[in-house]
């Protein structure tokens, strides 16, 4: 198996149609039959036709085909493409179709869709924390880790064990660690999802979103379900997410780099600020063993800090030169965002910052000259 980096730029080789080094965007919707090959679905396999030339882009098209191939050995399984990372987590909750869904801290936008099963379909929710007595066979575990918007970790092996003695599956969301920095498989996950509108898109220009199974049956069918869901990628947004894959592996390792500096800064600092800051959250600053096996290629880049009230946070977001108020995360721009703005369930003094790829002494020097002004306003 080659190595992450070639990986990323010639999975998809086999794929090629036209002589185009970069391949094209394919605006068209539907696809003419070989007219020397008619044969009629009733007499194929349903999937080897979903899979074969393309016919209707509701159903594939040739740079989704590309993305699933670079996903697939990515992501070490077998993936399967969608328009968004919610589109995503609603395919796997509508494939599975568990009775009994067990969720922690997680993206609002998920716990959002499992509210709308329960109100629909009455699927029973819980807390991580209900696992082992209320879980049964075919239950569904949702695990994101690390947590948005913290940053933290959570033991993935734990909850996996907890999950299978039970006979529930796992479910984990890894956006905000992708492969090299973390691989779920290694602890447990029964299936993997991410957003890739993030670190794999990496420049917040496209929205997407994949899910990974290690059973080919399954991707099948997820596949199967997407054609009636309409849930498949876009024809630009295939385009942009296969340019984004060739420098992914710079990108997030480079921002994974940055982020141990500026959260090291911030950490060894907090005495300086403390009019400021009143808290730090980042997987870097947690102790448990767990963390650093499972974070084994490198750290999130993204991280949260609590300052001492709102009005602070207003202050303090208009400060920064280099991190640009917006919500999302995973590009190659730096962010800080007051998550009071989009989330009204979180701590409301709280910043979620997503490390990019600039020089990490400027990142640091423009947090040092923010913070040192709201110092001396206090």
């Amino acid at each position: 198996m080659p190595h992450l980096s070639t990986t990323l730029i010639h999975a998809d080789d086999k794929n090629n149609r036209v002589s185009d080094v970069a391949p094209p965007i394919n605006v068209a919707t539907t696809y003419r039959y070989d007219n020397n090959n008619l044969i009629p679905w009733s007499e194929q396999d349903e999937m080897t036709v979903l899979e074969g030339e393309p016919v209707y882009s509701r159903e594939a098209h040739p740079n989704c085909t590309r993305l699933e191939n670079i996903f697939s050995d990515v992501l070490d399984g077998h993936a399967v493409i969608y328009n968004s990372g919610c589109s995503a987590f609603h395919a796997a909750l509508v494939h599975l179709n568990p009775k009994r869904f067990f969720i922690g801290q997680s993206y609002f936008g998920c716990k959002a869709i499992a509210d709308m099963i329960t109100r629909n379909y009455g699927m029973e929710q819980y807390t991580l924390e209900d696992i082992e007595k209320f879980a049964q066979k075919g239950d569904l575990v949702h695990l994101e880790t690390p947590v948005n918007p913290f940053g933290t970790s959570i033991d993935i092996q734990a909850i996996a064990d907890k999950a299978h003695s039970k006979g529930a599956l796992l479910l984990v969301d890894s956006t905000f660690a992708p492969p090299p920095l973390q691989n779920a498989w290694d602890f447990g996950a029964d299936i993997i999802m991410h957003s890739a509108t993030k670190f794999f898109g990496g420049h917040s220009d496209l929205l997407s979103g994949v899910l990974v199974v290690k059973d080919q049956t399954a991707a099948r069918e997820l596949r199967h379900d997407r054609i009636h869901l309409g849930t498949i990628i876009g024809n630009l947004e295939s385009y942009l997410l296969i340019r984004s894959m060739r420098t992914f592996e710079m990108r997030v390792t480079q921002q994974s780099k940055n982020v141990s500096g500026v959260v090291k800064f911030l950490n060894d600092n907090k005495s300086t600020y403390d009019k400021v800051i009143r808290v730090i959250h980042h997987s870097s600053l947690q102790t448990e063993p767990f963390v650093a096996k499972q974070l084994a290629g490198g750290q999130t880049p993204v991280f949260s800090i609590c300052l001492m009230s709102q009005e602070q946070c207003k202050k303090f977001v208009a400060k920064l030169k280099y991190f640009q108020h917006a919500t999302s995360l995973g590009g190659v721009e730096s962010l800080v965002e007051w998550r009071a703005m989009s989330d009204d369930t979180i701590d409301q003094t709280l910043l979620r910052f997503s490390i990019g790829c600039e020089n990490v002494n400027d990142l640091v020097d423009d947090l040092k000259q923010a913070l040192q002004s709201m110092q001396d306003d206090n």
